[in-house]
Protein backbone atom coordinates (compact mmCIF):
# COMPACT_ATOMS: atom_id res chain seq x y z
CA UNK A 1 0.00 0.00 0.00
CA UNK A 2 1.09 3.39 -0.68
CA UNK A 3 -0.69 6.82 -0.76
CA UNK A 4 0.28 10.35 -2.16
CA UNK A 5 -0.71 13.81 -0.41
CA UNK A 6 -1.90 15.82 -3.04
CA UNK A 7 -5.94 16.01 -3.18
CA UNK A 8 -6.07 14.76 0.39
CA UNK A 9 -7.42 15.39 3.27
CA UNK A 10 -5.04 14.63 6.64
CA UNK A 11 -5.83 15.11 10.12
CA UNK A 12 -2.12 16.55 12.27
CA UNK A 13 -2.34 16.19 15.82
CA UNK A 14 -0.04 18.32 17.84
CA UNK A 15 -0.31 20.52 14.36
CA UNK A 16 1.05 23.97 16.05
CA UNK A 17 4.60 23.25 16.62
CA UNK A 18 7.82 21.17 16.05
CA UNK A 19 7.09 18.16 13.82
CA UNK A 20 3.16 19.00 13.95
CA UNK A 21 4.13 21.93 12.23
CA UNK A 22 6.18 20.68 10.12
CA UNK A 23 3.88 17.58 8.61
CA UNK A 24 1.51 20.06 8.33
CA UNK A 25 3.46 22.77 6.33
CA UNK A 26 4.72 19.82 4.33
CA UNK A 27 1.33 17.91 3.27
CA UNK A 28 0.19 21.46 2.23
CA UNK A 29 3.38 21.98 -0.04
CA UNK A 30 2.95 18.65 -1.65
CA UNK A 31 -0.36 19.61 -2.41
CA UNK A 32 -2.94 17.77 0.46
CA UNK A 33 -6.51 19.63 -0.21
CA UNK A 34 -7.10 20.35 3.26
CA UNK A 35 -5.37 19.55 6.84
CA UNK A 36 -7.35 19.85 9.46
CA UNK A 37 -5.47 21.35 12.63
CA UNK A 38 -5.57 19.32 15.80
CA UNK A 39 -4.40 21.53 19.03
CA UNK A 40 -5.52 21.62 22.40
CA UNK A 41 -5.08 25.77 21.76
CA UNK A 42 -6.78 26.83 18.98
CA UNK A 43 -5.30 30.52 19.36
CA UNK A 44 -1.12 29.13 18.73
CA UNK A 45 -2.58 28.22 15.27
CA UNK A 46 -3.68 31.35 14.12
CA UNK A 47 -0.50 31.80 11.35
CA UNK A 48 -1.42 29.02 10.13
CA UNK A 49 -5.28 29.63 9.64
CA UNK A 50 -3.92 33.47 8.43
CA UNK A 51 -1.29 31.92 5.84
CA UNK A 52 -3.37 29.10 4.64
CA UNK A 53 -6.97 29.84 4.67
CA UNK A 54 -9.73 27.33 3.91
CA UNK A 55 -6.75 24.61 2.91
CA UNK A 56 -6.30 24.40 7.24
CA UNK A 57 -9.31 23.99 9.58
CA UNK A 58 -8.73 24.19 13.41
CA UNK A 59 -10.29 21.39 15.92
CA UNK A 60 -10.01 21.56 19.63
CA UNK A 61 -8.64 18.17 21.06
CA UNK A 62 -6.98 16.81 24.19
CA UNK A 63 -5.30 13.26 23.00
CA UNK A 64 -6.02 12.13 26.86
CA UNK A 65 -9.23 12.39 26.88
CA UNK A 66 -11.44 9.74 24.61
CA UNK A 67 -14.79 12.49 24.17
CA UNK A 68 -12.69 14.64 22.87
CA UNK A 69 -10.76 12.23 20.46
CA UNK A 70 -14.40 10.79 19.31
CA UNK A 71 -15.44 14.56 18.96
CA UNK A 72 -12.30 15.25 16.75
CA UNK A 73 -13.22 12.00 14.66
CA UNK A 74 -16.96 13.44 14.36
CA UNK A 75 -15.72 16.48 12.54
CA UNK A 76 -13.30 14.99 10.63
CA UNK A 77 -15.36 11.78 8.78
CA UNK A 78 -13.60 13.06 5.43
CA UNK A 79 -10.23 12.40 6.32
CA UNK A 80 -8.01 10.25 4.48
CA UNK A 81 -4.28 10.28 6.25
CA UNK A 82 -4.19 10.48 10.45
CA UNK A 83 -0.88 11.80 11.58
CA UNK A 84 -0.91 10.79 15.57
CA UNK A 85 2.09 13.47 16.38
CA UNK A 86 0.86 14.54 19.85
CA UNK A 87 3.34 13.60 22.55
CA UNK A 88 5.12 14.37 26.68
CA UNK A 89 8.35 13.71 27.80
CA UNK A 90 9.08 14.12 31.45
CA UNK A 91 12.63 13.07 32.21
CA UNK A 92 12.84 10.53 34.42
CA UNK A 93 15.15 7.43 35.03
CA UNK A 94 13.52 4.13 36.18
CA UNK A 95 14.59 4.67 39.91
CA UNK A 96 13.65 8.82 40.14
CA UNK A 97 11.00 9.36 42.81
CA UNK A 98 8.61 10.91 40.35
CA UNK A 99 9.31 7.76 37.57
CA UNK A 100 5.60 6.63 38.39
CA UNK A 101 3.87 9.52 37.92
CA UNK A 102 6.00 10.61 34.78
CA UNK A 103 5.27 7.11 33.29
CA UNK A 104 1.27 7.47 34.03
CA UNK A 105 1.74 11.01 32.24
CA UNK A 106 3.49 9.96 29.33
CA UNK A 107 1.54 6.70 28.80
CA UNK A 108 -1.66 8.42 28.74
CA UNK A 109 -0.82 10.19 25.87
CA UNK A 110 1.85 9.02 24.30
CA UNK A 111 0.27 5.21 24.51
CA UNK A 112 -3.40 5.36 25.15
CA UNK A 113 -3.60 8.08 23.26
CA UNK A 114 -2.43 6.59 20.24
CA UNK A 115 -4.99 3.51 21.10
CA UNK A 116 -7.50 6.16 21.30
CA UNK A 117 -6.95 7.70 17.94
CA UNK A 118 -6.95 4.34 16.01
CA UNK A 119 -10.24 3.15 17.31
CA UNK A 120 -12.07 6.66 16.55
CA UNK A 121 -10.38 6.88 13.03
CA UNK A 122 -10.28 2.98 12.06
CA UNK A 123 -14.10 3.33 10.54
CA UNK A 124 -13.22 7.07 8.86
CA UNK A 125 -10.33 5.51 7.33
CA UNK A 126 -11.62 2.41 6.43
CA UNK A 127 -14.04 3.39 3.96
CA UNK A 128 -11.35 5.58 2.30
CA UNK A 129 -10.29 4.15 -0.94
CA UNK A 130 -6.78 5.23 0.03
CA UNK A 131 -5.42 5.77 3.57
CA UNK A 132 -2.94 5.76 5.92
CA UNK A 133 -2.29 5.85 9.57
CA UNK A 134 0.93 7.80 10.52
CA UNK A 135 2.42 7.17 14.27
CA UNK A 136 4.98 9.34 15.66
CA UNK A 137 7.26 6.97 17.35
CA UNK A 138 11.12 7.60 18.53
CA UNK A 139 14.08 5.79 18.17
CA UNK A 140 13.67 5.65 22.04
CA UNK A 141 11.15 3.14 21.19
CA UNK A 142 13.55 0.64 20.11
CA UNK A 143 16.58 1.59 22.61
CA UNK A 144 15.71 2.71 26.34
CA UNK A 145 17.71 5.83 26.97
CA UNK A 146 18.45 6.23 30.97
CA UNK A 147 17.80 10.45 31.81
CA UNK A 148 14.20 9.71 30.39
CA UNK A 149 13.56 6.07 30.46
CA UNK A 150 9.89 6.51 31.21
CA UNK A 151 9.70 8.12 28.11
CA UNK A 152 11.11 5.18 26.07
CA UNK A 153 8.92 3.31 27.86
CA UNK A 154 5.94 4.61 26.94
CA UNK A 155 7.23 4.96 23.04
CA UNK A 156 8.18 1.15 23.04
CA UNK A 157 4.69 0.41 23.77
CA UNK A 158 3.49 2.60 20.99
CA UNK A 159 5.82 1.13 18.68
CA UNK A 160 4.67 -2.28 20.04
CA UNK A 161 0.80 -0.73 19.34
CA UNK A 162 1.97 0.86 16.06
CA UNK A 163 2.97 -2.94 14.62
CA UNK A 164 -0.56 -4.62 16.01
CA UNK A 165 -2.59 -1.70 14.18
CA UNK A 166 -0.07 -2.44 10.01
CA UNK A 167 -1.20 -6.54 10.82
CA UNK A 168 -4.51 -6.02 11.90
CA UNK A 169 -5.41 -2.80 9.31
CA UNK A 170 -3.54 -4.92 6.36
CA UNK A 171 -7.27 -5.99 5.20
CA UNK A 172 -8.67 -2.58 5.35
CA UNK A 173 -6.36 -1.52 3.28
CA UNK A 174 -5.08 1.09 5.64
CA UNK A 175 -1.36 1.71 5.39
CA UNK A 176 0.88 2.19 8.57
CA UNK A 177 3.74 4.39 9.08
CA UNK A 178 5.53 4.26 12.62
CA UNK A 179 8.40 7.04 12.50
CA UNK A 180 11.00 6.75 14.46
CA UNK A 181 13.61 10.21 14.70
CA UNK A 182 16.25 10.38 16.56
CA UNK A 183 17.09 14.33 18.43
CA UNK A 184 14.95 16.79 16.09
CA UNK A 185 15.14 20.88 16.74
CA UNK A 186 12.15 21.05 18.90
CA UNK A 187 11.49 22.23 22.31
CA UNK A 188 11.15 18.36 23.38
CA UNK A 189 14.46 18.53 22.44
CA UNK A 190 16.04 21.04 24.00
CA UNK A 191 14.39 19.41 27.48
CA UNK A 192 15.89 16.50 26.82
CA UNK A 193 19.63 17.88 26.23
CA UNK A 194 19.93 18.13 23.01
CA UNK A 195 21.88 21.23 21.32
CA UNK A 196 22.16 19.84 17.92
CA UNK A 197 19.44 17.95 16.09
CA UNK A 198 18.61 17.75 12.60
CA UNK A 199 15.26 20.24 11.41
CA UNK A 200 11.63 19.40 11.39
CA UNK A 201 11.50 19.49 8.01
CA UNK A 202 13.54 16.40 7.60
CA UNK A 203 10.89 14.34 9.59
CA UNK A 204 8.37 15.94 7.47
CA UNK A 205 9.82 15.28 3.86
CA UNK A 206 10.29 11.43 5.10
CA UNK A 207 7.19 11.01 6.26
CA UNK A 208 5.74 12.37 2.74
CA UNK A 209 8.23 10.13 1.13
CA UNK A 210 8.00 6.84 2.98
CA UNK A 211 3.82 7.14 2.40
CA UNK A 212 4.66 7.40 -1.60
CA UNK A 213 6.81 4.19 -1.40
CA UNK A 214 4.51 2.80 0.89
CA UNK A 215 7.10 1.81 3.96
CA UNK A 216 6.24 0.74 7.62
CA UNK A 217 9.27 2.29 8.92
CA UNK A 218 10.93 5.73 8.84
CA UNK A 219 14.05 6.88 10.15
CA UNK A 220 14.44 10.14 9.08
CA UNK A 221 17.70 11.56 10.26
CA UNK A 222 20.97 10.86 10.83
CA UNK A 223 21.11 9.39 14.50
CA UNK A 224 18.51 7.63 13.62
CA UNK A 225 19.77 6.15 10.06
CA UNK A 226 22.65 5.17 12.11
CA UNK A 227 20.11 2.92 14.65
CA UNK A 228 18.29 1.47 11.50
CA UNK A 229 21.98 0.60 10.02
CA UNK A 230 21.71 -2.14 12.99
CA UNK A 231 18.51 -2.82 13.67
CA UNK A 232 16.91 -2.97 9.60
CA UNK A 233 18.09 -7.10 9.76
CA UNK A 234 16.22 -7.31 12.55
CA UNK A 235 13.25 -5.38 11.21
CA UNK A 236 13.28 -7.44 8.16
CA UNK A 237 13.74 -10.89 9.57
CA UNK A 238 11.46 -10.12 12.46
CA UNK A 239 8.61 -7.07 12.74
CA UNK A 240 8.10 -7.34 8.90
CA UNK A 241 8.88 -11.14 8.20
CA UNK A 242 5.30 -12.67 6.89
CA UNK A 243 5.47 -15.78 8.18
Amino acid sequence: MSINIKNKTAVVTGANRGIGLAITEQFLAAGAKKVYLAVRSPESVKPLEQQYGKRVQTIQVDVADRASIQNLASQTADAEVVVNNAGVLKSAAPTDPDAEAALQFEFNINTLGLMRMAQAYEPILAKQPEAAFVQLNSVASIKNFTPFSTYSASKAAAYSLTQGLQESWEDLGIQVLSVHPGPIATDMAKQAGFDEADTTEVVAKGIVQALEKGDFLLFPDQVAQQIQTAYQDFANNVILATE
